[in-house]
Protein backbone atom coordinates (compact mmCIF):
# COMPACT_ATOMS: atom_id res chain seq x y z
CA UNK A 1 0.00 0.00 0.00
CA UNK A 2 1.03 3.65 -0.66
CA UNK A 3 1.69 6.05 2.18
CA UNK A 4 1.74 9.77 2.01
CA UNK A 5 4.42 11.70 4.07
CA UNK A 6 5.37 15.17 3.25
CA UNK A 7 9.21 15.32 3.96
CA UNK A 8 12.79 16.29 2.70
CA UNK A 9 15.97 15.94 3.88
CA UNK A 10 18.02 18.57 4.29
CA UNK A 11 21.56 17.50 3.22
CA UNK A 12 25.34 19.43 2.72
CA UNK A 13 28.30 19.24 0.59
CA UNK A 14 30.60 18.54 3.97
CA UNK A 15 30.18 19.14 7.73
CA UNK A 16 29.65 22.96 9.19
CA UNK A 17 27.65 23.75 5.41
CA UNK A 18 24.53 25.23 7.99
CA UNK A 19 22.54 22.54 8.22
CA UNK A 20 21.35 22.38 11.60
CA UNK A 21 21.01 26.10 11.50
CA UNK A 22 18.69 25.52 8.16
CA UNK A 23 17.06 22.70 10.29
CA UNK A 24 16.00 24.09 13.73
CA UNK A 25 14.77 27.07 11.49
CA UNK A 26 13.16 25.01 9.13
CA UNK A 27 11.65 23.33 12.18
CA UNK A 28 10.54 26.30 14.00
CA UNK A 29 9.14 28.30 10.97
CA UNK A 30 6.89 25.27 9.42
CA UNK A 31 5.62 24.86 13.22
CA UNK A 32 4.62 28.60 13.40
CA UNK A 33 2.58 27.86 10.53
CA UNK A 34 0.14 25.47 12.13
CA UNK A 35 1.90 22.07 10.15
CA UNK A 36 2.82 19.01 12.56
CA UNK A 37 6.38 18.35 12.50
CA UNK A 38 8.33 15.31 12.56
CA UNK A 39 12.27 15.85 13.29
CA UNK A 40 14.92 13.31 12.54
CA UNK A 41 18.58 13.26 12.65
CA UNK A 42 20.50 10.84 9.82
CA UNK A 43 23.73 9.31 11.89
CA UNK A 44 24.40 9.06 15.23
CA UNK A 45 23.74 12.29 17.57
CA UNK A 46 22.46 12.94 20.68
CA UNK A 47 22.94 17.22 20.41
CA UNK A 48 21.11 18.26 17.09
CA UNK A 49 17.84 16.40 17.84
CA UNK A 50 17.78 18.27 21.09
CA UNK A 51 17.93 21.34 19.34
CA UNK A 52 15.40 19.68 16.88
CA UNK A 53 12.90 18.53 19.41
CA UNK A 54 12.89 21.66 21.16
CA UNK A 55 11.84 23.43 17.96
CA UNK A 56 9.27 21.17 16.96
CA UNK A 57 7.18 20.65 20.15
CA UNK A 58 8.12 16.91 19.47
CA UNK A 59 10.90 14.24 19.92
CA UNK A 60 13.61 14.24 16.68
CA UNK A 61 14.21 10.44 15.86
CA UNK A 62 17.32 8.80 14.77
CA UNK A 63 17.74 7.04 11.82
CA UNK A 64 21.29 5.52 10.61
CA UNK A 65 21.91 2.42 8.78
CA UNK A 66 24.84 1.06 9.89
CA UNK A 67 22.94 0.97 13.62
CA UNK A 68 19.34 0.07 12.75
CA UNK A 69 19.45 -1.32 9.28
CA UNK A 70 17.20 -0.10 6.47
CA UNK A 71 13.92 -2.05 7.42
CA UNK A 72 14.33 -0.58 10.80
CA UNK A 73 14.96 3.03 10.17
CA UNK A 74 11.44 2.53 7.35
CA UNK A 75 9.43 1.33 10.06
CA UNK A 76 10.69 4.10 12.78
CA UNK A 77 10.31 6.98 10.41
CA UNK A 78 6.43 5.13 9.42
CA UNK A 79 5.51 4.94 13.12
CA UNK A 80 6.70 8.55 14.19
CA UNK A 81 5.71 10.52 11.52
CA UNK A 82 2.00 10.71 9.65
CA UNK A 83 0.39 12.18 6.21
CA UNK A 84 -1.02 15.49 7.64
CA UNK A 85 2.75 16.64 8.72
CA UNK A 86 5.93 17.17 7.73
CA UNK A 87 9.08 15.04 8.35
CA UNK A 88 12.75 16.90 8.17
CA UNK A 89 15.01 15.23 8.36
CA UNK A 90 18.55 17.04 9.33
CA UNK A 91 21.63 14.74 7.13
CA UNK A 92 25.60 14.80 8.55
CA UNK A 93 28.47 15.65 6.65
CA UNK A 94 28.30 15.73 3.17
CA UNK A 95 25.94 13.75 0.98
CA UNK A 96 27.74 10.83 -0.08
CA UNK A 97 30.13 10.72 3.13
CA UNK A 98 29.80 7.08 4.76
CA UNK A 99 32.56 5.07 6.44
CA UNK A 100 34.05 4.13 3.30
CA UNK A 101 35.08 5.25 -0.53
CA UNK A 102 31.92 3.52 -1.24
CA UNK A 103 30.22 5.76 1.05
CA UNK A 104 28.28 3.44 2.58
CA UNK A 105 25.47 4.80 4.96
CA UNK A 106 25.82 7.98 4.15
CA UNK A 107 22.84 10.59 4.19
CA UNK A 108 22.38 9.88 0.01
CA UNK A 109 21.87 6.23 1.13
CA UNK A 110 19.14 7.41 3.49
CA UNK A 111 17.50 9.49 1.06
CA UNK A 112 17.35 6.56 -1.54
CA UNK A 113 15.86 4.09 1.90
CA UNK A 114 12.89 6.91 2.21
CA UNK A 115 12.97 7.89 -1.63
CA UNK A 116 13.28 11.30 -0.18
CA UNK A 117 13.91 15.01 -2.15
CA UNK A 118 17.01 16.70 -0.39
CA UNK A 119 17.45 20.73 -0.06
CA UNK A 120 21.28 21.22 0.55
CA UNK A 121 22.73 24.01 2.14
CA UNK A 122 26.28 25.09 0.02
CA UNK A 123 28.52 27.48 1.90
CA UNK A 124 29.80 29.63 -1.00
CA UNK A 125 32.43 31.15 1.35
CA UNK A 126 35.21 31.96 -0.89
CA UNK A 127 33.98 30.45 -4.32
CA UNK A 128 31.46 31.76 -6.71
CA UNK A 129 31.24 29.60 -10.52
CA UNK A 130 32.65 26.51 -8.84
CA UNK A 131 29.94 26.05 -7.34
CA UNK A 132 27.71 25.17 -9.88
CA UNK A 133 30.04 22.60 -11.61
CA UNK A 134 30.44 20.98 -8.19
CA UNK A 135 26.28 20.58 -7.95
CA UNK A 136 26.36 19.53 -11.35
CA UNK A 137 28.38 16.30 -10.59
CA UNK A 138 26.50 15.92 -6.98
CA UNK A 139 23.51 16.23 -9.31
CA UNK A 140 24.42 13.39 -11.66
CA UNK A 141 26.81 11.29 -9.42
CA UNK A 142 23.93 9.48 -8.51
CA UNK A 143 20.90 10.34 -10.83
CA UNK A 144 18.13 8.26 -8.64
CA UNK A 145 19.07 11.16 -5.97
CA UNK A 146 16.27 13.54 -5.72
CA UNK A 147 18.13 17.58 -5.90
CA UNK A 148 14.87 19.35 -5.31
CA UNK A 149 16.50 22.85 -4.47
CA UNK A 150 19.62 24.48 -2.62
CA UNK A 151 19.98 27.13 0.04
CA UNK A 152 23.54 29.30 -0.55
CA UNK A 153 24.74 29.56 2.65
CA UNK A 154 27.59 32.64 3.59
CA UNK A 155 27.52 34.65 0.61
CA UNK A 156 28.96 38.11 1.36
CA UNK A 157 27.49 40.13 -1.20
CA UNK A 158 24.76 40.96 -3.61
CA UNK A 159 26.79 40.44 -6.37
CA UNK A 160 28.61 37.13 -5.44
CA UNK A 161 25.00 35.68 -4.19
CA UNK A 162 24.05 36.38 -8.19
CA UNK A 163 26.64 34.98 -9.57
CA UNK A 164 26.61 32.01 -7.90
CA UNK A 165 22.64 31.48 -8.22
CA UNK A 166 22.60 31.84 -11.87
CA UNK A 167 25.94 29.36 -12.01
CA UNK A 168 24.09 26.85 -9.94
CA UNK A 169 20.24 27.29 -11.89
CA UNK A 170 22.59 26.95 -15.41
CA UNK A 171 24.95 24.57 -15.08
CA UNK A 172 23.31 22.15 -12.33
CA UNK A 173 20.08 23.05 -13.29
CA UNK A 174 18.82 22.75 -9.33
CA UNK A 175 16.63 25.96 -8.15
CA UNK A 176 18.23 28.26 -5.72
CA UNK A 177 15.35 28.20 -3.12
CA UNK A 178 17.68 30.76 -1.01
CA UNK A 179 20.78 32.88 -0.03
CA UNK A 180 21.76 33.34 4.03
CA UNK A 181 24.38 35.95 3.81
CA UNK A 182 27.44 35.77 6.02
CA UNK A 183 26.02 36.36 9.71
CA UNK A 184 27.98 37.52 12.78
CA UNK A 185 29.23 34.27 15.00
CA UNK A 186 26.51 35.80 17.68
CA UNK A 187 24.01 34.37 15.57
CA UNK A 188 24.79 31.32 15.32
CA UNK A 189 24.37 28.43 17.55
CA UNK A 190 27.09 27.91 20.56
CA UNK A 191 29.62 25.05 20.41
CA UNK A 192 32.67 23.32 22.15
CA UNK A 193 34.81 19.78 21.53
CA UNK A 194 31.89 17.59 20.88
CA UNK A 195 29.92 20.12 18.65
CA UNK A 196 27.37 22.02 19.32
CA UNK A 197 25.95 22.85 22.88
CA UNK A 198 23.19 21.30 24.32
CA UNK A 199 20.39 23.55 25.02
CA UNK A 200 19.99 22.45 28.78
CA UNK A 201 23.46 24.24 29.12
CA UNK A 202 22.43 27.37 27.21
CA UNK A 203 20.61 29.58 29.31
CA UNK A 204 19.22 31.58 25.66
CA UNK A 205 18.35 28.47 23.75
CA UNK A 206 14.90 29.64 23.06
CA UNK A 207 16.62 33.31 21.65
CA UNK A 208 18.97 30.81 19.44
CA UNK A 209 15.77 28.97 17.98
CA UNK A 210 13.90 31.84 17.35
CA UNK A 211 16.94 33.58 15.28
CA UNK A 212 17.08 30.51 13.45
CA UNK A 213 13.86 31.05 12.22
CA UNK A 214 13.93 34.78 11.68
CA UNK A 215 16.95 33.63 9.48
CA UNK A 216 15.27 31.41 7.51
CA UNK A 217 12.08 33.72 7.37
CA UNK A 218 14.07 36.30 5.55
CA UNK A 219 16.02 34.48 3.57
CA UNK A 220 14.88 31.25 2.00
CA UNK A 221 11.19 30.74 -0.08
CA UNK A 222 9.07 28.65 2.43
CA UNK A 223 6.73 28.56 -0.49
CA UNK A 224 9.15 26.50 -2.67
CA UNK A 225 9.62 24.09 0.62
CA UNK A 226 5.82 23.23 1.51
CA UNK A 227 5.89 22.32 -1.88
CA UNK A 228 9.01 20.42 -2.03
CA UNK A 229 7.60 18.25 1.15
CA UNK A 230 3.97 17.52 -0.26
CA UNK A 231 5.58 16.74 -3.60
CA UNK A 232 7.59 14.15 -2.53
CA UNK A 233 6.52 10.45 -3.62
CA UNK A 234 4.43 7.90 -1.38
CA UNK A 235 5.99 5.28 0.25
CA UNK A 236 5.17 2.09 -0.78
CA UNK A 237 5.15 -1.09 2.16
CA UNK A 238 3.21 -4.25 2.56
CA UNK A 239 1.90 -3.81 5.73
CA UNK A 240 1.84 -0.59 8.04
CA UNK A 241 4.16 -1.26 11.17
CA UNK A 242 2.19 0.00 14.37
CA UNK A 243 3.97 0.66 17.74
CA UNK A 244 3.96 -2.04 20.37
CA UNK A 245 2.18 -1.28 23.45
CA UNK A 246 4.05 -1.15 26.54
CA UNK A 247 4.00 -4.00 29.51
CA UNK A 248 2.38 -3.56 32.73
CA UNK A 249 5.07 -1.77 35.19
CA UNK A 250 7.39 -4.53 36.68
CA UNK A 251 10.35 -2.85 37.90
CA UNK A 252 11.66 0.82 37.93
CA UNK A 253 14.93 1.85 36.56
CA UNK A 254 16.73 5.27 37.61
CA UNK A 255 18.56 6.95 34.08
CA UNK A 256 20.82 10.10 35.10
CA UNK A 257 18.95 12.97 33.41
CA UNK A 258 20.55 16.67 33.63
CA UNK A 259 23.14 19.21 32.39
CA UNK A 260 26.10 16.42 32.68
CA UNK A 261 24.25 13.26 31.59
CA UNK A 262 21.10 13.99 28.90
CA UNK A 263 22.69 11.73 25.90
CA UNK A 264 19.89 8.92 25.66
CA UNK A 265 17.84 8.12 22.62
CA UNK A 266 14.47 8.16 22.67
CA UNK A 267 14.15 4.77 21.57
CA UNK A 268 16.43 2.88 24.16
CA UNK A 269 14.14 4.69 27.23
CA UNK A 270 10.98 3.56 25.39
CA UNK A 271 12.18 -0.24 25.07
CA UNK A 272 12.84 -0.61 28.45
CA UNK A 273 9.23 1.14 29.22
CA UNK A 274 7.40 -0.93 26.68
CA UNK A 275 9.11 -4.13 28.53
CA UNK A 276 7.47 -3.21 31.85
CA UNK A 277 9.88 -0.72 33.07
CA UNK A 278 8.98 2.50 34.93
CA UNK A 279 11.61 5.24 33.88
CA UNK A 280 12.75 7.82 37.13
CA UNK A 281 14.84 10.79 36.63
CA UNK A 282 17.86 11.34 38.56
CA UNK A 283 20.28 13.73 38.90
CA UNK A 284 23.31 12.98 40.78
CA UNK A 285 24.79 16.73 40.84
CA UNK A 286 21.61 17.93 42.89
CA UNK A 287 19.64 14.73 44.80
CA UNK A 288 20.99 13.84 47.81
CA UNK A 289 20.27 10.15 47.17
CA UNK A 290 19.19 6.78 44.99
CA UNK A 291 15.56 6.82 44.62
CA UNK A 292 14.02 3.32 45.42
CA UNK A 293 15.08 1.88 41.86
CA UNK A 294 15.52 -2.01 40.73
CA UNK A 295 18.49 -1.04 38.35
CA UNK A 296 20.14 2.48 36.60
CA UNK A 297 20.82 3.68 33.06
CA UNK A 298 23.63 6.13 32.58
CA UNK A 299 23.94 7.71 29.32
CA UNK A 300 26.55 9.91 28.15
CA UNK A 301 26.88 13.49 28.28
CA UNK A 302 29.18 15.77 30.11
CA UNK A 303 30.82 15.24 33.53
CA UNK A 304 33.94 17.03 32.59
CA UNK A 305 32.51 20.18 32.44
CA UNK A 306 30.77 19.28 35.26
CA UNK A 307 32.85 17.18 37.57
CA UNK A 308 33.15 19.99 40.43
CA UNK A 309 29.49 19.39 41.27
CA UNK A 310 29.68 15.88 40.31
CA UNK A 311 32.47 15.18 42.64
CA UNK A 312 31.36 17.75 45.39
CA UNK A 313 27.84 15.61 46.16
CA UNK A 314 29.42 13.35 48.29
CA UNK A 315 26.33 12.24 49.88
CA UNK A 316 24.72 11.15 46.67
CA UNK A 317 28.07 9.20 45.42
CA UNK A 318 28.00 7.64 48.93
CA UNK A 319 24.72 6.45 48.47
CA UNK A 320 24.88 5.39 44.92
CA UNK A 321 27.81 3.37 45.77
CA UNK A 322 26.59 1.35 48.69
CA UNK A 323 23.63 0.32 46.73
CA UNK A 324 25.68 -0.65 43.51
CA UNK A 325 28.22 -2.57 45.83
CA UNK A 326 25.30 -4.65 47.03
CA UNK A 327 24.31 -5.91 43.44
CA UNK A 328 22.10 -2.69 42.09
CA UNK A 329 22.49 -3.14 38.14
CA UNK A 330 24.08 -0.20 36.35
CA UNK A 331 24.65 0.23 32.60
CA UNK A 332 26.90 3.11 31.46
CA UNK A 333 27.22 4.23 28.13
CA UNK A 334 30.70 6.67 27.73
CA UNK A 335 29.82 9.91 30.32
CA UNK A 336 28.30 7.27 32.48
CA UNK A 337 31.69 4.74 32.37
CA UNK A 338 33.60 8.43 33.84
CA UNK A 339 31.25 8.71 36.63
CA UNK A 340 31.62 5.57 37.47
CA UNK A 341 35.78 5.67 37.87
CA UNK A 342 38.01 6.81 40.76
CA UNK A 343 38.98 10.05 39.41
CA UNK A 344 38.74 12.47 36.59
CA UNK A 345 41.43 14.65 35.25
CA UNK A 346 40.08 17.47 33.59
CA UNK A 347 41.55 21.02 34.49
CA UNK A 348 42.26 19.14 38.01
CA UNK A 349 41.58 16.37 39.79
CA UNK A 350 38.13 15.29 40.83
CA UNK A 351 37.09 12.45 42.30
CA UNK A 352 33.91 10.63 41.27
CA UNK A 353 31.62 8.04 42.39
CA UNK A 354 34.97 5.25 43.01
CA UNK A 355 32.38 2.35 41.65
CA UNK A 356 35.38 1.22 38.96
CA UNK A 357 39.50 1.16 39.83
CA UNK A 358 40.24 3.71 37.20
CA UNK A 359 41.32 6.81 36.23
CA UNK A 360 39.91 8.71 33.42
CA UNK A 361 41.73 11.81 31.45
CA UNK A 362 41.08 13.97 28.49
CA UNK A 363 42.60 14.48 25.01
CA UNK A 364 42.28 17.75 23.25
CA UNK A 365 41.37 15.69 20.59
CA UNK A 366 38.94 12.71 19.76
CA UNK A 367 39.99 9.28 21.28
CA UNK A 368 37.48 7.37 19.46
CA UNK A 369 35.37 9.03 17.17
CA UNK A 370 32.83 7.10 14.77
CA UNK A 371 30.96 3.50 14.53
CA UNK A 372 31.93 0.66 16.57
CA UNK A 373 32.14 -3.27 15.96
CA UNK A 374 32.53 -5.84 18.70
CA UNK A 375 31.79 -9.24 19.65
CA UNK A 376 30.80 -10.10 23.21
CA UNK A 377 33.28 -13.03 24.29
CA UNK A 378 33.09 -13.07 28.18
CA UNK A 379 29.78 -14.31 30.21
CA UNK A 380 28.53 -11.05 31.78
CA UNK A 381 25.13 -9.81 33.08
CA UNK A 382 23.50 -7.76 30.10
CA UNK A 383 24.75 -9.73 26.56
CA UNK A 384 25.21 -12.98 25.77
CA UNK A 385 28.49 -14.65 25.21
CA UNK A 386 28.69 -14.33 20.80
CA UNK A 387 26.00 -10.94 20.86
CA UNK A 388 27.00 -8.73 18.12
CA UNK A 389 27.70 -5.17 19.34
CA UNK A 390 27.22 -2.38 17.02
CA UNK A 391 27.07 1.36 17.89
CA UNK A 392 29.08 4.44 17.89
CA UNK A 393 31.38 6.43 19.90
CA UNK A 394 32.39 9.42 20.79
CA UNK A 395 34.80 10.21 23.36
CA UNK A 396 37.45 12.72 24.17
CA UNK A 397 38.19 11.15 27.42
CA UNK A 398 40.48 7.96 27.76
CA UNK A 399 41.23 5.37 31.08
CA UNK A 400 44.70 6.78 31.94
CA UNK A 401 45.14 3.83 35.06
CA UNK A 402 44.15 1.04 35.92
CA UNK A 403 44.56 0.65 39.62
CA UNK A 404 44.08 -2.75 39.08
CA UNK A 405 42.73 -5.40 36.93
CA UNK A 406 38.91 -5.68 36.10
CA UNK A 407 37.39 -7.74 33.14
CA UNK A 408 36.40 -6.49 29.58
CA UNK A 409 33.54 -8.62 28.00
CA UNK A 410 33.43 -7.25 24.34
CA UNK A 411 36.41 -7.85 21.79
CA UNK A 412 36.33 -4.61 19.83
CA UNK A 413 36.87 -5.03 15.30
CA UNK A 414 35.45 -1.90 14.72
CA UNK A 415 36.76 1.75 17.05
CA UNK A 416 38.61 2.03 20.02
CA UNK A 417 36.96 0.90 22.97
CA UNK A 418 38.01 1.32 27.00
CA UNK A 419 42.13 -0.40 26.01
CA UNK A 420 43.67 -2.44 23.88
CA UNK A 421 40.65 -3.32 21.66
CA UNK A 422 38.76 -4.08 24.07
CA UNK A 423 35.47 -2.75 26.50
CA UNK A 424 32.65 -3.56 27.97
CA UNK A 425 33.93 -3.32 31.44
CA UNK A 426 32.12 -5.75 33.87
CA UNK A 427 32.53 -5.25 37.83
CA UNK A 428 29.59 -6.94 39.53
CA UNK A 429 26.24 -6.06 38.12
CA UNK A 430 27.54 -2.96 36.81
CA UNK A 431 28.46 -2.68 32.66
CA UNK A 432 30.45 0.17 31.44
CA UNK A 433 31.72 0.91 27.90
CA UNK A 434 32.79 3.81 25.78
CA UNK A 435 29.91 2.77 23.06
CA UNK A 436 27.23 4.25 22.30
CA UNK A 437 23.95 1.28 21.93
CA UNK A 438 20.42 1.99 19.73
CA UNK A 439 17.93 -0.67 20.71
CA UNK A 440 16.69 -1.30 16.99
CA UNK A 441 20.59 -2.37 16.60
CA UNK A 442 20.70 -4.14 19.80
CA UNK A 443 17.06 -5.45 20.99
CA UNK A 444 18.33 -8.07 22.77
CA UNK A 445 19.83 -5.50 25.88
CA UNK A 446 15.95 -3.62 26.78
CA UNK A 447 14.95 -7.28 27.26
CA UNK A 448 17.99 -8.23 29.05
CA UNK A 449 17.97 -4.95 31.58
CA UNK A 450 14.77 -5.59 32.61
CA UNK A 451 14.97 -8.83 33.22
CA UNK A 452 18.00 -8.50 35.32
CA UNK A 453 16.56 -5.81 36.68
CA UNK A 454 13.99 -7.87 38.46
CA UNK A 455 15.70 -11.03 38.65
CA UNK A 456 17.78 -9.06 41.26
CA UNK A 457 14.89 -7.60 42.73
CA UNK A 458 12.36 -10.37 42.88
CA UNK A 459 12.28 -11.00 46.78
CA UNK A 460 9.93 -8.15 46.79
CA UNK A 461 7.81 -9.44 43.66
CA UNK A 462 4.80 -11.79 44.83
CA UNK A 463 4.20 -13.15 41.15
CA UNK A 464 6.67 -13.98 37.99
CA UNK A 465 7.22 -12.44 35.11
CA UNK A 466 7.83 -13.26 31.40
CA UNK A 467 9.33 -11.10 29.21
CA UNK A 468 9.56 -11.03 25.58
CA UNK A 469 9.83 -8.77 22.57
Amino acid sequence: MNIKRPRFIVAGLSGDSGKTLVSVGLTSKIKSLGYEVFPFKKGPDYIDPMWLSLASGSTARNLDTFIMGKASILESFLINSNSSGISIIEGNRGLYDGFDENGSHSTAELAKILDCPIILVVNVQKVTRTIGVILWGVKYFDIGLNIAGVIINNYSGKRHKEIISKSIVDIAGIPVIGAIPRLSDKLLFPSRHLGLTTPYEFASYREAIDTARQIVEDYVDFDQIIKIANNSNDIYVSTIPQKSTPKNKVVRIGYFWDSAFCFYYKENLEALEQLGAELVPISPMSDKSVPNVDGIYIGGGFPETNAKSLSENREFIEDFKTKVENGLPVFAECGGLIYLAEELEFGGNFEMSGILPIKISMSKKPVGHGYFEGIVDTANPFFDVGTYIRGHEFHYSFISEKKSEIPTTIKVTRGVGCWESRDGIVKGNTFASYVHLHTNGCPQWAKNFVELCFNKNKSIHKNSINIAL
